[in-house]
Formats: structure tokens, C-alpha cells, sequence
């Protein structure tokens, strides 16, 4: 009886919680204090700054890489502002001549400097509509060529989509969060329907990659940067090679895979100081 009476109770599933949280680490008042009054400060500095810099300094720049070099120049500022120290582990093993499509997990509002960094190479990032409501990242963003969305109306980007996949033909890497957007609790969510899309039209192989502590380091809903250390780990290439959209779901299972053996696998150092 006793077994058929636990046979019938409802299972709670524990969500798997992130292991990278510095758990003998203080976020006290004098880091609110350090984050809102001189880190957050001086990140809309260098938004406003560089944002309106580039405007004139995009003109004419049919091969984007003078607006990607000001995206750089953005990220670079904010992480040496940050004070978080990062290790690129995987991404020696990538041959980045080639042209591949990057699926990253999407943890904070950082993660996108974090990129701009940290992929030594020009990229095109797909981007959801609603960012073009913001002043000066949204200018950057459709002036810069990068990938518009429109996650509602989805036939709203054909154009946007036929363009990507003719940049990825023409050599353009490609930065996804297949995800859709942000995690609200630092775990690695469903990915979209479809998020592979690009990458199978185009015959790109897929890299994993895994952003790890910018979810501790700057989560949603907050101003409060804690500076902590932080890794990008990358796996390898997942070929779409002979592969249709009737693959769709196989590879987006396989890359959600591989990107989370990336994220939680322990040991690499980079949540200890």
C-alpha cells in the first residue's frame, strides 16, 4: 500500500541550482554603494559616449568594421570597470577562420561585452525586436548590421533572416541566444523553436558556448554589478552538413546538450578567488 500511495504523489522536481555562486563571498553595502555610484555610472558614460561617437563614425561603413570596433571599444571599458577577472577555456580549439554559428546561453545584460571581447573576430549578434526601443543600443544595433527579430510577428524578419543567411554564406559569423532571452534564475532555459534555423540553411557548423557567473555577476531586474570572477567555455563544433529543417529539433537538442555539460561541469577554477 505504501508503495502504491508513493506511486501516486505528485514528484517534486529540485531545480539543478547554478554552482557558480561564490558562496563565501559578501555582497554588502559597499558593493551596492561601489555598483551605483561609480560602475553603473560610468557604463552609461561609455554608452552615451561611444553610442553617439558612432553615429558619424559609421557612415559609410559597408563592412561594419568600424561600428564593430566601436562595440569593442563599449565592452572593453566595462569589463576593465567591472574588476572581474576571465578565462577563456575551448576557444584555441576552434578553427575561427571558418564561419560558424555561436549558440551562447543568455544569463545578464553583460553578457553581450562580455562577447565583444572575448570573440576575437567580427560577429553579427541576432537581436529581439524590443531592444530597438532603447536609446542608443538600439541606434547601434540596427545601424551595425546586426539580426532583428521580431519574436511576436515572426514573418516581420524574413528579410532580416534572408540577410543573415546570406552573410553567413559570405564568410559573417553569428552570434545566438537560442534561449530567447534572459534567465530568470540562472539556469539554462528551453531554446526557441526554430533557433537553428540560420545555421542549418546555411550548412555552418554550431558551437556551444557557456557563459559562466555573469548570471551571479549582473542578473535581471537589478543594478547591483558583483564583481566576481567569470569563464567562457567553448565547445566543440556541431556540423549541420546535409542537415534539413526537418533536423530542427535533433540539432537544438544537441546543442542545448552540449551547452549544458559546459555550464555546469565543476572543477575549472572559476568560481574560486
Amino acid at each position: 500500500m505504501e508503495a502504491e500511495r508513493a506511486a501516486q504523489e505528485p514528484q517534486v522536481t529540485v531545480p539543478r541550482q547554478s554552482p557558480h555562486a561564490i558562496s563565501e563571498k559578501n555582497y554588502g553595502w559597499l558593493s551596492r554603494l561601489r555598483s551605483y555610484f561609480i560602475l553603473d555610472p560610468l557604463i552609461w558614460l561609455y554608452t552615451l559616449v561611444l553610442g553617439l561617437l558612432a553615429l558619424p563614425g559609421g557612415l559609410f561603413d559597408e563592412s561594419g568594421r568600424r561600428l564593430h570596433w566601436f562595440s569593442w571599444a563599449w565592452s572593453w571599458l566595462i569589463m576593465k570597470t567591472i574588476f572581474s577577472p576571465v578565462k577563456v577555456v575551448g576557444l584555441d580549439k576552434i578553427d575561427t577562420s571558418k564561419t560558424h554559428v555561436y549558440a551562447v546561453n543568455h544569463a545578464s545584460a553583460m553578457d553581450i561585452p562580455f562577447l565583444y571581447v572575448y570573440l576575437p573576430f567580427q560577429f553579427r549578434i541576432v537581436f529581439k525586436k524590443e531592444l530597438l526601443s532603447y536609446p542608443v543600443v538600439g541606434w547601434q544595433l540596427k545601424r551595425s548590421g546586426q539580426v532583428c527579430i521580431d519574436q511576436q510577428k515572426p514573418t516581420n524578419s524574413i528579410a532580416a533572416i534572408r540577410s543573415a543567411v546570406k552573410s553567413l554564406k559570405a564568410g559573417m559569423p553569428l552570434v545566438i541566444f537560442p534561449e530567447g532571452g534572459r534567465t530568470p534564475d540562472g539556469e539554462i532555459k528551453p531554446f526557441l523553436p526554430g533557433a537553428f534555423f540560420l545555421a542549418i540553411k546555411a550548412q555552418v557548423d554550431i558551437v556551444p558556448v557557456a557563459l559562466v557567473g555573469t548570471y551571479e555577476l549582473l542578473p535581471m531586474n537589478t543594478y547591483h554589478i558583483k564583481c566576481r570572477p567569470l569563464e567562457m567555455r567553448v565547445g566543440q563544433p556541431i556540423s549541420t552538413a546535409g542537415l534539413t529543417m526537418r533536423d530542427l529539433e535533433a540539432v537544438s537538442e544537441k546543442v542545448r546538450k552540449a551547452m549544458v555539460d559546459l555550464y555546469y561541469v565543476e572543477g575549472t577554477g572559476v568560481d574560486k578567488e
